[in-house]
């Protein structure tokens, strides 16, 4: 179950925040002392704790938190929170994430959350984003709140959520391009043992982009020399190694093939028909 807390965001429809078990994903901060992180850590000039550095899509980011509110950016008497991206991690001229801050409440055994549901761009001019209300102070030191618990323990975290680079593009094409030119050299045929083995493959001639695999479903079919009697089979493959090949090691018994469906040459007459090709590309 989700319930409202009192903070900052009533005048912004797209920040919210709410009550839940659900605990923060990317990083946390459990501070064993609040008053000695205020006493000792913090001073005028010093008035933020900045957590150890951690990765969130592939970037190196910061968790900041002032304990006795952010007054330059009209946070006093409030809980500030902020995400500060290492720029020297940024390999790219901007880095969109979306953020969520969360504040732990024993008594409760539940986590306070705070989110925009619009992402922030971070860059080298603008690496710190959040929010300078949170939790008013008066709620969160009040011990009968129970954000601040166990004499003087609290806990802070953040989700950092940037979304992924890795993609596939999946299209069906009417008509199968890079096979019909090839059809006489993707078929292996040859006896093993009793049995005739038949093969599919992809031509050498013909060659695949980085990352992409062709995909077929195709039906194989051996005829007799008067085409009234067939045997056929069906073949699901990806194709991404020109070199490998997919087939059966037994199509056909010998017996059968010599009795039935081999002419007076001794030539076999054998048809494929694709039924659907797709391509697959995958981009990191």
């Amino acid at each position: 179950m989700w319930r409202t807390e009192k903070s900052c965001v009533v005048s912004d429809s797209t920040i919210t925040n709410k009550f839940g078990d659900r605990p923060p994903c990317t990083y946390s901060i459990k501070i064993q002392s609040l008053s000695q992180l205020k006493t000792t850590c913090l001073s005028e000039d010093r008035d933020r704790y900045k957590s150890r550095t951690f990765a969130s899509g592939n970037y190196n980011w910061r968790l900041v938190v002032y304990p006795k509110g952010n007054e330059k950016d009209n946070g006093s008497g409030f809980i500030s929170m902020y995400v500060e991206l290492d720029s020297t991690s940024l390999s790219a001229s901007t880095v969109l994430a979306y953020l969520t801050f969360f504040v732990y409440n024993k008594k409760e055994n539940k986590y306070f959350t705070i989110q925009d549901v619009e992402g922030k761009q971070f860059n080298a001019l603008r690496p710190v984003w959040g929010f300078p209300q949170v939790l008013p102070l008066d709620t969160f030191n009040d011990p009968k709140s129970g954000y601040v618990f166990e004499g003087d323990q609290c806990e802070f975290g953040v989700d950092v959520m940037v979304p992924l680079n890795n993609w596939e593009v999946f299209s069906i094409a009417e008509k199968p391009s890079i096979f019909p030119s090839s059809l006489g050299r993707m078929i292996k045929l040859f006896p093993k043992g009793k049995q005739l083995s038949l093969y599919l493959y992809l031509a050498e001639n013909e060659k695949l982009k980085a990352g992409e695999t062709i995909y077929m479903q195709a039906n194989i079919r051996i005829l007799d020399p008067f085409g009234c009697n067939h045997v056929t089979k069906k073949l699901n493959v990806g194709y991404q190694n020109p070199s490998r090949s997919w087939g059966w090691g037994e199509f056909l018994s010998i017996a059968e093939l010599g009795k039935a469906y081999l002419d007076k040459e001794g030539s076999l007459k054998i048809e494929i028909e694709f039924e659907a090709v797709s391509t697959t590309k995958y981009s990191p």
